[in-house]
């Protein structure tokens, strides 16, 4: 990761190799006459023992820069509300909205961990210049679970879901849903552990007009495109603040003597 453009960049690790001269050259430091670490030096004397300060101070330099640099391309300093009466609650890298209408209560949870896809290298054209060339924006989309509860029932019912790579950020298809139910299941209400001997339904066999049925009982309950766009909003605002977070406890770790 580079100074000068956060994560953006995809020369990562480029700043420490500068910092550091011999990890530059594929080399690693050694000590004279001796094994790197504390070897017998020339003339019978005990080489000085390594010591990482000077590393660690080029550490603690780049995550100073590197920490500045997204702070400038953050987005949101605050987290992005979602349309649609939805309460927000936030433990970590798991999210839960949940929202209550009509004698039912929906909630939506995620976890921001390993939510961003992985970058493909597109070739770009040879005309354009590698530093004319767009760095891509980072964007997370996880995998998020629909619990539906109603009063009068003690079962709920549980819709696990996800964004297709090929359908995210193709915003000229209206018609086109940006998620998709991967299986459905009924877990008993209330409690924690689920059970895996409960019947699930995977969709990649499922008749196509069960399928449009479950996806409007999402839509009517204010789960649809609009919703799946701001939780994408707000799951990339999550990510990149924890990310922050993240490179300050890094730093906080290095300078720790």
């Amino acid at each position: 990761m580079a100074v000068g453009g956060g994560r953006r960049c995809s020369a990562r690790g480029g700043a420490l190799l500068a910092a550091c001269p011999a990890a530059a050259a594929g080399c690693t430091p050694r000590v004279s006459g001796g094994r790197a670490g504390g070897g017998w030096g020339e003339g019978g004397r005990r080489a000085q023992p390594f010591s990482p300060a000077a590393g660690d101070k080029a550490f603690a330099q780049f995550l100073t820069d590197e920490i500045k640099e997204e702070r400038k391309i953050q987005k949101h300093k605050a987290l992005p509300k979602v349309s649609g009466g939805w309460e927000l609650e936030v433990h970590g890298t798991e999210a839960r909205l949940v929202r209550k209408v009509a004698g039912e209560k929906i909630t939506v949870t995620f976890n921001i961990n390993n939510s961003i896809p992985p970058a493909v290298d597109d070739e770009a054209p040879e005309e354009q210049k590698p530093d004319e060339q767009e760095e891509p924006d980072i964007t997370s989309t996880p995998n998020f679970v629909v619990e539906v509860i109603k009063d009068d029932t003690k079962q709920t019912l549980v819709l696990d879901c996800h964004y297709p790579e090929d359908e995210v950020g193709h915003e000229g298809e209206e018609e086109s849903d940006i998620f998709t139910i991967r299986e459905v299941s009924f877990q008993p209400t209330g409690e924690s552990d689920w059970k895996d001997t409960n019947y699930t339904l995977n969709t990649d066999s499922l008749d196509w007009a069960l399928y449009d049925h479950l996806m409007d009982f999402l839509a009517d309950r204010g789960v649809d495109n609009t919703f799946a766009d701001e939780l994408i909003e707000l799951s990339t605002a999550l990510e990149h603040q924890e990310y922050i977070k993240f490179l300050e406890d890094l730093k906080s770790f290095v300078k720790c003597q």
